[in-house]
């Protein structure tokens, strides 16, 4: 994130926006917009490209948090939500979508930092989880494909597990490539010959 960290505030109510904005103000040095028009929000968003989306809703509808959550892009950047009411499912429906701290009782000034920080911590967290995962199963799926090539080759040429890895692992050097793409181009390759 950039040094100076760009907020965007979504509140339709002035005044709650002030307060708002003079909480942020007080807690650091932020470059922060209001949204206060929710329709074309995710344009708004966009446009801005904030590194962070703060959002307070009085009286949250589902489908108005959905709508908020969607439009405030939760996966590129950490999402904090203040509420004044809730119940179970719209708590579920923002964790869901990827909101990073859902507050409930409301913007308190003081409150404003520390939720801003965890919200930063906790979006973090989990884009190192949604990226260990992608690789986690990414080498799962190249594992499955080395284990089909050595399969073939096995059958193939009538030689034993380690042997088989080591013809792929040859070719692989010898085309330099990693073992992973080999096997695929033989399974891909076998497949296609029937």
């Amino acid at each position: 994130m950039a040094d100076k960290l760009s907020i965007i505030v979504v509140e339709p109510d002035r005044d709650r926006a002030l307060l708002i904005v003079d909480s942020l103000r007080a807690a650091g040095d932020f470059d922060i917009h209001v949204i206060a028009e929710t329709t074309g929000l995710a344009r708004s968003i966009r446009n801005h490209n904030p590194d962070m989306v703060l959002i307070d809703i009085a009286n949250p509808s589902r489908d108005m948090m959905e709508e908020l959550t969607l439009a405030s892009g939760p996966l590129e950047r950490p999402v904090a939500m203040f509420v004044d009411q809730t119940d179970d499912s719209l708590t579920r429906a923002a964790i869901e979508a990827g909101v990073s701290a859902y507050v409930v009782a409301g913007m308190a000034p003081d409150r404003v930092k520390p939720v801003l920080d965890a919200a930063v911590a906790r979006f973090h967290m989990f884009q190192r989880m949604r990226t260990e995962l992608a690789a986690t199963k990414k080498a799962l799926e190249e594992r499955k494909v080395i284990d089909r090539a050595k399969g073939m080759l096995m059958k193939a040429r009538g030689v034993g597990e380690d042997e088989a890895y080591a013809l792929l692992r040859k070719a692989a050097m010898d085309q330099g490539k990693r073992v992973a793409d080999v096997a695929q181009a033989l399974v891909s390759t076998a497949g296609l010959l029937g």
